[in-house]
Formats: structure tokens, sequence, C-alpha cells
């Protein structure tokens, strides 16, 4: 009988996952799956002690799903990459492998190791599968065969290719006979910091749930309410995309079968549309490796003479700036692992295009907090905003954190959550909280605001234009 190894990775989960049905097509095999923890790896790329917990809850729920179809998962520890390609070598040898399957993954440092596997095992077949995509890197490219650097004919090019040939979902494998699995389980070896289950669905059966009720009730009106934080307008699905507890293909199916004109423009279709950015930054990091070795997109944006100053990016990564917005916004994400995408963009704008701060200095901080930390998205939103990616805002687009929090917060409910100690302050002054202070002659215990944003703008500008011109 020959032996099937399934190596899970960022693709946790039973349903509709590429590299476990074909592993498991075949009766005869005796099908097997690995999980390698690699902590010095996750500490290199800032993994947050958040998602770390995540990855372990969704480990041990994945161990039992797999249990229960008579597979069993062999967990094991290495150091990083480089020693994990040994680590899966001796269990191929263990247990006598013939054929591995696993999921690809796009970034360098894994791209590398995946190679170095294939050259490791002569003996095995190996077999890798665009999993945690929609459509392949590579499948949607310019008449030039290139790959696209504007998001919109992306966008139209791929809606174009959904509306030719849907690419299926795949069932979850059938129970293999055989003896029954007893699984034990498993705690990673790394930092962890407990997550709210009820925000992020701790197993593939509630976030499966959660796709479903996104989809029914929210994805239709989602193009309304996805820039308010104060309203629960977004799915908080990205933290299950992020470490694969559901398919992208997933979501786009249970999306059409809810709102079956997301395609046309339709409702579902501004959901349908991050689906697609996903992809967007997925693609590119595989047609543009060295964006994963913290090089801008545009090359000239190298040359911006940032500040870096230690006080700043400490104030902005405590949310204690004296803007509302931003401040509320980060503490959000300190407390949970997660922040709304418009506050994403808002405190990345602030901490480039306000304190002049490098953007790679948020990015780390971003991958070190959140629970739905990914790179390709990560690195895409903080290029977008820093203007130094493909298809970025415009260097001298620049939010006013002020009235971004007037037009988003206008009540102030979000910035009150965060911020108790502005709980006092009446709703008009809620995002200029000193005007009213001042006079009042009330001493708030919130700072002042660090910097001045009419000057820093000034600031900002004049040094993106030597960059430019230099």
């Amino acid at each position: 009988m020959t032996t099937h190894l399934v190596w899970f990775r960022a693709d946790l989960r039973v349903h509709d996952n590429l590299a476990l049905a074909a592993a498991c097509r075949s009766d005869d095999a005796c099908v097997k799956a690995l999980f390698i923890a690699t902590p010095e790896q996750w500490r290199q790329h800032d993994m947050a002690p958040r998602q770390a917990a995540y990855i372990n809850a969704h480990l041990n729920a994945l161990q039992l799903a797999l249990a229960e179809k008579g597979i069993a998962l062999i967990y094991r520890e290495a150091t990083d990459f480089t020693d994990s390609v040994q680590t899966l070598a001796e269990v191929c040898a263990a247990e006598q492998v013939s054929h591995l399957f696993y999921n690809y993954q796009y970034e360098f440092n894994e791209r590398q190791r995946d190679a170095a596997v294939e050259k490791a095992l002569p003996s095995v077949i190996c077999q890798g599968f665009d999993d945690s995509v929609i459509l392949a890197p590579g499948s949607v490219t310019t008449g030039n065969h290139e790959m696209y650097k504007v998001f919109t004919p992306f966008k139209n090019a791929f809606v174009r290719r959904l509306k030719e040939d849907l690419p299926e979902c795949v069932a979850a494998p059938r129970e293999r006979e055989g003896s029954k699995v007893v699984p034990t389980p498993v705690t990673l070896n790394y930092p962890q910091e407990s997550f709210d289950a009820s925000l992020f669905p701790a197993d593939e059966k509630s976030a499966i749930a959660r796709l479903r009720d996104f989809c029914q009730h929210l994805a239709g009106v989602y193009d309304q309410q996805r820039d308010f934080p104060a309203i629960e307008g977004t799915s908080r699905l990205s933290a299950c995309l992020a470490i694969g507890a559901l398919s992208p293909r997933q979501c786009l199916h249970r999306l059409l079968a809810e709102q079956p004109q997301a395609l046309d423009g339709g409702p579902g279709a501004v959901w349908l549309n991050e689906l697609i950015w996903r992809e967007f930054y997925r693609h590119l990091i595989t047609y543009h490796p060295w964006l994963c070795k913290h090089r801008p997109f545009i090359s000239w944006t190298d040359k911006v003479q940032w500040q870096d100053s230690a006080e700043h990016l400490a104030a902005w990564q405590a949310g204690q700036t004296g803007y509302p917005i931003v401040d509320a916004a980060m503490r959000q994400m300190n407390a949970t692992g997660w922040m709304h995408n418009r506050l994403r963009m808002i405190t990345a704008s602030f901490l480039v295009k306000d304190l002049l701060i490098d953007w790679r200095a948020g990015e780390r901080y971003f991958m070190s907090q959140l629970i739905d930390g990914d790179h390709a998205a990560n690195n895409g939103g903080w290029q977008w905003a820093a203007s130094t990616g493909t298809d970025a805002a415009p260097y001298f687009r620049i939010f006013n954190p002020t009235t971004q929090g007037e037009r988003f917060d206008a009540q102030g409910v979000f910035i009150r959550q965060w911020l108790p100690e502005l709980k006092a302050v009446p709703e008009k002054f809620v995002h200029q909280p000193w005007e009213w202070a001042d006079k009042q002659g009330i001493q708030l215990a919130y700072p002042r605001p660090i910097v001045d944003h009419k000057q820093a703008r000034v600031a900002t500008l004049a040094a993106y234009d030597a960059a430019r011109k230099g």
C-alpha cells in the first residue's frame, strides 16, 4: 500500500482543500497528515501571538476533523524553514511516503523552502496546488502576458475569467477505512495571546457558519456599511482566510449563492472586490518576489528621507497621538488583534504622511499584532497607503485624520468605545477634544496632537518631491 502525506501549512481545513482532496482520491492509499511548526521563522516574520493562538486552536480542530476521517495528524517542530526540510524528509522516510501533497504558498521564503523540499525528496512524488487563491498566479495577465500593475483592469480581466469558468469547490474527503485515530492535543512553542472566539471563529464549522451568515445578511449592503467602524458591517473573515480555515473559493461560491448579481456589479459586488484585491496582492508577490524583501514597488520612493522618530513611533503604536480616530483604531488592534479596514488606511497614512516614518516600521508592527496577518495583503496595503506600491494612492493624497474621523465616525461612537478618557467630551468636539477642554479650562487625560497636520503635510510633500527629483 502506498502512503500519501498531506503537508498542512496555511490551509487548516478539510473542506475545499485541494491537496487533501487529491491525497484522498485513491481508496488504496494510506493517508496521513503533517504539520511542522517553525517558531524561529515565525519570529522572523513577526507573527502575532494572537495569530499563533488562532493557528493553535484551528490546528487542534483540524486534528479532530481529520481523526473523524480516519487520518492521523503528525505534529513536528523545526527551528525554521531550512530545518523543516530535514524534518519533512525524516517523516517521509519513517512513514515510507510515496506521494507528498501540499498547497502552494507564494511568499519568497516559502517558495525557496518548497524548491528545497523537491530536491531533498527525489524518490517522493511531490504535488502542489494553487489552493489559497481563486485563480492561479499567472493566469490573469495583460495582452503581453505580464502581471497587471493597476487593480481595475486586473479586476475586469479576473471577473471575465470567472464568468467563463468558475472554479469549483471540492468536497471534504470521505471517512477512510482502517483503525480509528486518537488525536493528541497540540500546543505550539510560540508566545500566544488569547483571542475572542465570538469575533473570530475558532474552528472550521464556525468559520463556514460565519461566512454563510455574512453572505446572507450583510454582503448585499456591504458597500453602504463597510466604512463605518462603529457598525459591524464587515465579515471579519480575514483571519480565517489568512490561516486557511476558509478558502477564497468557498467565499466566492457562498457569495454568489446568496448574492447572484455580484459578478455583474449588483449587491455583493463590493465584497467580491475585496476578494479580488486579496488575489491581486498574492499574484503580485508571485510575479515580483522582491516585494517580500522590504522593497517598494516604485523604486524612487526608497529615496524619501524618513524622520524615523522613536518617540513618535511609540506614540502611534500605543494610540497616544492626540488624533482620536487614529488612537481608537490602534487601541482596537492592540486589544483585539484586528482593525477595521478603513482605519488601517487612516492609521497607515498618519504614520507615513503625518509622522514621516518609514512604512516598513508600520508594516512590521501590524504583523506583530494582527490575528489576520497576511504578508501579501499587509504589504500591499502599506505600500498603497505610503504611495510606494503598484496602483497606490498618489503621494500627494494625504488623509486628514480629523476630517476622516468626522466622516466615518461622526458621532464618535467608535472613538468613545476605545478612548474612555474622552467620554465626557461633547459630540461636537470629540474629534478635536482639546478645543473643548481649553475653552472649559479642563485638563484631559489624553495627549495633545503630537504633530500639526497642516505643517506635517507640507513637510511630507517636500520629502516626496525631493526623492522623486533626486
